[in-house]
């Protein structure tokens, strides 16, 4: 009984390898159309937008700010800002959260900031 067994799992074995690899020949292709065009590489936008966060990131409130410049830009784990603040972990986050909110629209409003369909940062205009 026991050869028998082993014999139908190298055969159930067998069956599924040569299942796999037809499936993966089968698959179909589609041609491209040659006028599609390439993705868009908007680092460059992105990083000509960096010069609005000072002043933007100025006119938040001190908690705000700090809130971001601890945990974003200066790279402070979320706990450890939580346990510097005297806060939860789930208070942080939160704080963290709605100070990003705030930045991502005043810097919409300020630096007339459009985003593309897919919402990339696509152009913007510096601030004076």
């Amino acid at each position: 009984m026991y050869c028998l067994t082993k014999a139908w799992s190298a055969h159930e074995a067998e069956l599924h390898h040569w299942a796999r690899r037809r499936l993966r020949v089968a698959r179909e292709t589609v041609e491209l159309p040659e006028d599609l065009s390439a993705p868009v590489d908007d680092t460059d936008t992105v990083d000509r937008l960096t010069a609005c966060l000072p002043r933007v990131l100025a006119e938040l409130s001190d908690e705000d700010r700090d809130a971001i410049t601890q945990c974003d830009l200066q790279g402070m784990a979320q706990a450890a800002f939580a346990q510097a603040r005297g806060l939860s972990l789930s208070a942080a986050k939160s704080r963290l959260q709605c100070a990003r909110l705030r930045l991502k629209t005043r810097m919409t409003q300020a630096c007339r900031v459009q985003l593309d369909a897919t919402g990339h940062v696509a152009d913007f205009v510096p601030r004076q």
